[in-house]
């Protein structure tokens, strides 16, 4: 009996012990997963700012690469043109969903995704710049408040192509890398704590503007003016 007792609390420490620890293979031990965090905060003023994001986890003996998939609101736009030339100048990795249209003022302008891939060294971040659209005119001017939700994290360790699952977070497939040439099984992390960012954009007054009734009221007195006065000069009256 003390010998089955003693096989049992042998079997019970290796099968425990192996499940915690993380060998830095293609699965993540739940324990390392707990170790994870990732924030976002939104940098600079005015119509132009940065989305700054950042994910930490504990050493791992085989480095992690991390997807974020970020839904942003028509109140903001990335310019694919910018993004590009950021991929040469510092290796900025954003592939977006669609091309967008970077004149389009909010109201008429739809939601996008942009997918942000952040590889090794550690810490594993970027700051990507965002733009505030111009929104419609109200009555009273003031401001808008264009409200960013954080992004999804998707997780998988270098050179492996496939992901061992664990509860309760789930694969999915997504780009391996930004050119988009293949997918891979990436592993969805639940349960993270990010808080959300806002930017303030202000909006015109519309009682400011002039109707356009009035503008060609206006201008077709200005050519009448006009015209009679070099009339009069000719003597013509």
């Amino acid at each position: 009996m003390l010998s089955l007792y003693f096989v049992l609390t042998v079997l019970h420490v290796t099968f425990c012990g192996a499940s915690g620890k993380d060998d830095g293979g293609c699965a993540f031990a739940p324990s390392w997963l707990d170790s994870v965090v990732m924030s976002m905060k939104i940098s600079k003023q005015g119509f132009h700012r940065d989305l700054v994001y950042e994910v930490r986890h504990e050493p791992r003996s085989r480095p992690v690469k991390a997807l974020l998939l970020h839904r942003l609101p028509s109140g903001v736009y990335m310019d694919q043109y910018q993004l590009a030339d950021l991929r040469e100048e510092m290796g900025l990795q954003v592939l977006l969903d669609s091309a967008l249209d970077l004149e389009s003022p909010a109201h008429i302008s739809s939601a996008f995704s942009a997918l942000v891939f952040l590889s090794p060294p550690e810490p594993l971040q970027a700051a990507v710049p965002v733009h505030g659209r111009y929104h419609k005119a109200s009555s009273s001017g003031g401001w808008e408040h264009v409200i960013i939700d954080p992004p999804k994290l998707l997780l998988r360790p270098e050179h492996c192509d496939t992901v061992d699952p664990g509860l309760p977070h789930r694969l999915v497939d997504a780009p391996c890398t930004i050119h988009n040439q293949s997918l891979c099984s990436w592993l969805e992390i639940h349960g993270l704590q990010v808080s959300k960012v806002s930017l303030e954009l202000p909006v015109g007054d519309s009682s400011l503007t002039i109707p356009v009734c009035a503008v060609t009221t206006l201008v077709s007195l200005l050519c009448s003016a006009f015209l009679f006065r070099a009339v009069w000069k000719r003597g013509i009256f």
